[in-house]
C-alpha cells in the first residue's frame, strides 16, 4: 500500500470542496480532493442555484468568475410576494450598489469551471471514483485510507477537510454532534420553459403550504421550486406531465405565458442541521457537512461557497505566518466566525418560512404589515436584501482579494503546471 503526503485534503470534491482548493491555487499548497463519484458524475445534477453577489465576489477573487458570468442570469429585479396579496417587494441592484440582485447558475456550469481550474495546478490532485473508508488523527497528521479502482491507497496531510455533504462520514467518524430538525415540508424541482421572455426576473412567493420560487436561467429556461407539505409534494411529483404542468401554473402564474416542462420533477426533504461545531485538532467542516438549512432564500449554497472562502483566508494566513495548518488555534479562526454567521442565516431561513408558511391571521397581518414597510421604506428593504446577499458580518471578499494577489504574484514565479485532473489513478503528493 503506497502512502501520499499533502498538505491539505478535501473529502468532496463539489463546489465547495473545490472553491476551496481553487481559492488555494497557487499557494504552493500540496491539496488532494477525493470524490467517490467519476469526475463526469459529479457534474451531472439537474440543478441550480441562485448566487449572491457576495458569492460571485469570491469567484472572481479565485480567478473563475469570468467563465462562469457568461453562462448564467443576472438578475435586474427579484419579486417578493404573499399568495393573493397585491402588494410586491421588488429588489433592485440600487438597493445594494451592486451590478445584479442575485445570480442564477446551473450545478453543471459551476463544477465544471471549478474542475478545469483545479485542473491547472500542478499541486492540486483529484482522486475521482474514489471512496474515503477512515480518518485517523495523530499528533502531527492525519491518515486518510481511501479505495480507489486500483485497490486502497493511504494519504496523509496536516489538514483534512470535511466537504461530503449533509451525511458526512467524515463529521460522524469524527463523533462530532448536530442539532437541528426535519421540517414537515419537501421540495419539488423542475425545469420549465416559458412562452414568453422571462426577462431574467426572479420570484419568490409565499403561500401557506409553503414558498415557490422561479429562478430564471439562460435560453428562456427557469428553475421551479415548490415547498409543499411532504405527501402534497410527493403526490405533486408524482402526477402525469399535463397534470403536473396544470397545477404548476396555478403557482406561476400567466406573466410569462403558457410553460413547457423540460424535465423530471424531484423531491428532497427539507431539513435544517448545524454541528455543534467546526473543527478540532487536523479536521474541518465546510458547507452541508457543518450546516443545512431551508432552501428558502436560496442561502445554501452561498454559505459553502463562503465557509470556503474564508477557510482560504485563515489558510493562506496560516501558510505565510509559517504555523500548522491543522492546529486548533488556527482552524477556529475560521470555525467561530463561520458559525455564527452560519448560525445567524439558519434562524433568519426558519423564520422566514415559519412566518409566511401559515395561514393564522394574526401572523399574516404582520407579515403582509412588514412587506408594505419594505416598500414604502427602503432601509428596511435595503437591509433586508443586504442580510440575503451576504453583505453583513465579516467581510471575506476583500482580504480574500487581498491575499489572492499575494497568491498570483508568488504563483508568476512557478513553473507552469500541468493537467491534473485524473480518475481513478490518483497522482501528485510525494509517494513512498
Amino acid at each position: 500500500m503506497s502512502v501520499s503526503h499533502y498538505d491539505l485534503i478535501i473529502i468532496g470534491g463539489g463546489i465547495p470542496g473545490l472553491t476551496l482548493a481553487c481559492g488555494l491555487r497557487g499557494a504552493g499548497l500540496r491539496i488532494a480532493v477525493v470524490e467517490a463519484q467519476a469526475a463526469a458524475h459529479v457534474s451531472d445534477h439537474p440543478r441550480a442555484y441562485a448566487l449572491s453577489p457576495l458569492s460571485a465576489k469570491i469567484f472572481n477573487a479565485i480567478g473563475i468568475w469570468e467563465q462562469i458570468a457568461p453562462a448564467i442570469t443576472h438578475f435586474p429585479q427579484v419579486v417578493l410576494s404573499d399568495t393573493d396579496y397585491p402588494h410586491r417587494v421588488i429588489f433592485t441592484p440600487a438597493d445594494i450598489g451592486e451590478s445584479a440582485v442575485y445570480y442564477c447558475a446551473e450545478h453543471r456550469v459551476l463544477q465544471t469551471v471549478l474542475q478545469r481550474h483545479a485542473a491547472t495546478d500542478a499541486h492540486i490532485t483529484c482522486y475521482y471514483g474514489t471512496r474515503m473508508q477512515t480518518v485517523t488523527y495523530g499528533a502531527q497528521w492525519a491518515e486518510v485510507s481511501v479505495t480507489t479502482g486500483q485497490g486502497q491507497q493511504t494519504l496523509t496531510a496536516s489538514l483534512v477537510v470535511a466537504a461530503d455533504g449533509i451525511n458526512s462520514r467524515v463529521r460522524q467518524q469524527a463523533g462530532i454532534q448536530t442539532d437541528g430538525w426535519n421540517y414537515w415540508q419537501s421540495c419539488v424541482t423542475a425545469f420549465v420553459s416559458p412562452a414568453q421572455s422571462h426577462q431574467n426576473i426572479a420570484y419568490e412567493r409565499f403561500w401557506s403550504s409553503g414558498p415557490f420560487a422561479i429562478l430564471p436561467l439562460p435560453d428562456n429556461r427557469c428553475q421551479i421550486v415548490w415547498v409543499a407539505p411532504h405527501q402534497e409534494a410527493e403526490e405533486i411529483a408524482a402526477l402525469p406531465p399535463d397534470q403536473f404542468m396544470a397545477a404548476m401554473q396555478k403557482r406561476y402564474g400567466d406573466h410569462s405565458g403558457s410553460l413547457t416542462l423540460l424535465s423530471k420533477p424531484l423531491v428532497f426533504p427539507a431539513r435544517l442541521k448545524h454541528s455543534r461545531r467546526y473543527c478540532q485538532p487536523r479536521l474541518v467542516l465546510l458547507g452541508d457537512a457543518a450546516h443545512h438549512c431551508h432552501p428558502v432564500g436560496g442561502q445554501g449554497l452561498n454559505l459553502g461557497i463562503r465557509d470556503a472562502a474564508m477557510l482560504t483566508q485563515v489558510l493562506l494566513t496560516a501558510k505565510q505566518q509559517q504555523q500548522d495548518l491543522g492546529n486548533i488555534r488556527v482552524l477556529r479562526r475560521y470555525g467561530h466566525r463561520r458559525r455564527i454567521e452560519n448560525w445567524v442565516m439558519l434562524l433568519f431561513t426558519d423564520i422566514l418560512n415559519r412566518t409566511f408558511s401559515n395561514h393564522w391571521q394574526p401572523i399574516m397581518v404582520l407579515r403582509r404589515w412588514m412587506l408594505r414597510l419594505m416598500i414604502g421604506w427602503s432601509p428596511l428593504r435595503r437591509l433586508m436584501l443586504r442580510l440575503m446577499a451576504g453583505l453583513w458580518g465579516t467581510q471575506v471578499s476583500n482580504p480574500l482579494n487581498t491575499l489572492m494577489t499575494k497568491v498570483v504574484m508568488t504563483s508568476q514565479s512557478s513553473p507552469k503546471p500541468g493537467t491534473r485532473m485524473k480518475s481513478p489513478e490518483p497522482r501528485g503528493g510525494n509517494t513512498v
